[in-house]
């Protein structure tokens, strides 16, 4: 439990946040709702955008999503390390939509969820995370995420409509919060790694 305790608590932010913000009020939702010509007057949006959804599947399916992140962190038991990449990848990824001027606002949780998938993948994949065959559960787990992107492509297409959940989808979110969440990942892997033992 100690070992995952960083990433259950992220966890445990996010779906609480995230419901309470659901049942605050419009005024409250506009307040902490990233906004691409605004959020410099509200820096705070770049956290609290994230629980912040647009209606009630945009809920149920995050919330379903971060369950299945949280059920993993209880049985692989990621460290510190990966916590802390999380937890960075959160604001980093938001301001990161500044790079794409289709993008007027972006809130959900999903942007993070990418990372967060591609935070434990790569632990996966590094040996940081100690089950059998680690490696392959790794490579397959990032070769999903990297063919959901692809078949994205929100380089080209940031943002799209999608009439089954009745609402824009921020496509560039997914880039970029799984673009962080590698990033962050392998440099505090190289950062903060130990030097074999001499013989």
């Amino acid at each position: 439990m100690r070992r995952a305790g960083g990433w259950l608590l992220l966890c445990v932010l996010h779906g609480v946040a995230s419901m309470l913000v659901w049942w605050s009020g419009e005024q409250q939702v506009q307040l902490l709702s990233w906004q691409a010509d605004s959020w410099t007057l509200r820096p705070w949006t770049l956290w609290t955008s994230t629980w912040v959804h647009v209606n009630t599947p945009h809920l149920i399916v995050n919330q379903f999503v971060l369950g299945i992140l949280t059920g993993l962190a209880w049985l692989l038991r990621p460290g510190a390390r990966a916590a802390l990449a999380w937890f960075l990848s959160w604001p980093l990824l938001q301001l990161s939509l500044v790079l794409w001027p289709q993008v007027g606002y972006s809130v959900g949780l999903t942007g993070l969820l990418h990372a967060g998938a591609m935070i434990m993948a790569l632990q996966l994949v590094l040996g940081r995370i100690a089950i059998r065959k680690a490696r392959r559960w790794g490579l397959m787990l990032v070769a999903g995420l990297l063919t959901k992107l692809v078949l994205e492509r929100a380089w080209s297409y940031p943002v799209v409509w999608d009439p089954a959940s009745d609402r824009s989808v921020v496509q560039a979110a997914h880039l970029c919060g799984a673009a962080w969440g590698a990033a962050l990942t392998l440099l505090l892997d190289f950062r903060w790694r130990r030097p074999p033992r001499r013989n």
